[in-house]
């Protein structure tokens, strides 16, 4: 593709608004068209196999090798792409199902980015695990959704304090950056599918389903607070490998000190940022924003690199 059309492309899929007036309630069918739409015409038709990786010098290319997520991040994308085309297929409204099936078709195109780039670089993964179909669907979905929100918003701040610094060369930035303004749109439809769920549901599953999605936030939480995943099942000689490099990763991607408060703070700009273009009636995801908010409230001022002065 041209660079015209390219520039076009990735403004389509950071901005978008619906023409129907009035409130989106969720539950409406304006609001479940709104939804789906967005997803479809947001989507950006970039393809993996004709990414013209940049050359690295050997110094940024170990810098980049040596990042303890790369195993984690190849696996997360297959076993999302198998949960939500498992839970699509659930799924009785056409609409609902053609754009979840999508949003897996979109997190195996974001496994081919990641396997052409460790390819390009020569990064060296374990053996990928036998992907399995998840025995509960629904389950799967909303684990693999809520992780998404916690990590996608990590996952902008780092991205953006790894641009500030310099970690990553501006041309690796900009082949890089439609795959995390992607995942922003995966969220912002596991929002509003969330909200259109809880108000098309019956009454009677309401609360079976709110103890699932407690349930989810548990076992997320548990995950992160314990040690890291990545021995392989424990198998001998497997690679350690940081699930929770989203919330821990600042040292990584910069050679500045900076307190975890400036990273919250670049992590909740990011996040509105990257939200700002898609039409202010859609839901956004507020777990992260609201607990980190609420923490900044007690937490010290810290170093926000790259801010600019008042």
């Amino acid at each position: 593709m041209d660079t015209a059309t390219i520039d076009a492309a990735d403004f389509a899929a950071r901005h978008w608004k619906s023409a129907a007036p009035g409130p989106l309630k969720p539950g409406s069918e304006a609001h479940k068209e709104a939804m789906c739409r967005m997803f479809h015409e947001t989507f950006n038709p970039y393809k993996p196999s004709v990414i013209a990786w940049p050359k690295l010098d050997d110094e940024t290319r170990n810098k980049i090798i040596s990042l303890p997520i790369w195993d984690i991040a190849v696996q997360t994308e297959g076993k999302a792409r198998l949960r939500m085309a498992a839970y699509a297929a659930t799924i009785h409204d056409p609409s609902m199902r053609a754009v979840i099936a999508l949003n897996g078709w979109e997190e195996n195109r974001h496994k081919e980015v990641l396997s052409k780039l460790v390819e390009a670089y020569g990064i060296p993964l374990e053996p990928e695990p036998e992907y399995k179909q998840p025995r509960d669907p629904e389950w799967a979905y909303l684990v693999t959704g809520f992780s998404e929100c916690v990590d996608s918003f990590f996952a902008f701040g780092l991205f953006e304090l790894a641009k500030r610094s310099g970690f990553f060369p501006a041309e690796l930035v900009e082949t890089f950056e439609p795959v995390i303004q992607e995942e922003g749109r995966h969220i912002l439809l596991f929002a509003n599918w969330l909200a259109w769920q809880r108000a098309t549901m019956p009454w009677w599953r309401r609360p079976w389903f709110e103890l699932r999605v407690l349930a989810v936030w548990a076992f997320l939480g548990w995950e992160r607070i314990g040690i890291a995943r990545g021995m392989d099942d424990g198998g001998k000689g497997a690679k350690p490998q940081d699930n929770n490099f989203t919330v821990t990763g600042s040292k990584a991607v910069s050679s500045e000190d900076i307190s975890v408060r400036g990273l919250m703070e670049i992590c909740l700009e990011e996040n509105d940022r990257r939200f700002s273009g898609y039409d202010p009636r859609l839901l956004r995801p507020t777990t992260m924003p609201f607990l980190v908010r609420l923490a900044l409230k007690v937490m010290p001022k810290g170093k926000t690199p790259g801010a600019q002065p008042a």
